[in-house]
């Protein structure tokens, strides 16, 4: 029965680093991305403190929606390998 409970436990710490370590990389990869976005079309000061914010937040509403995908996807293939 300890034996479960350790597994349990250390399948929850690896899937809970799992989940920062995807996460921060998508938040990354979208900062990347989004530095080749023209923001000067719809900010009027792209250059200034609030535009960098902007651009930030943006880079981690967008970096979350993927690593969410990312993770739910790893979810179901989980689903479907225990399943069958």
């Amino acid at each position: 029965m300890a034996e479960n409970a350790i597994t349990a436990f250390s399948q929850t710490g690896v899937s809970g680093i799992l989940s920062m370590v995807l996460s921060l990389g998508c938040i990354f990869l979208s900062w990347w991305a989004l530095q080749n976005l023209k923001l000067d079309v719809i900010i009027r000061h792209p250059q200034s403190p609030q535009g960098k914010m902007l651009h930030v937040l943006l880079a981690i509403v967008l970096g979350h929606f993927v690593a969410s995908f990312m993770l739910d996807y790893i979810g179901w293939s989980q689903l479907l390998r225990n399943g069958l």
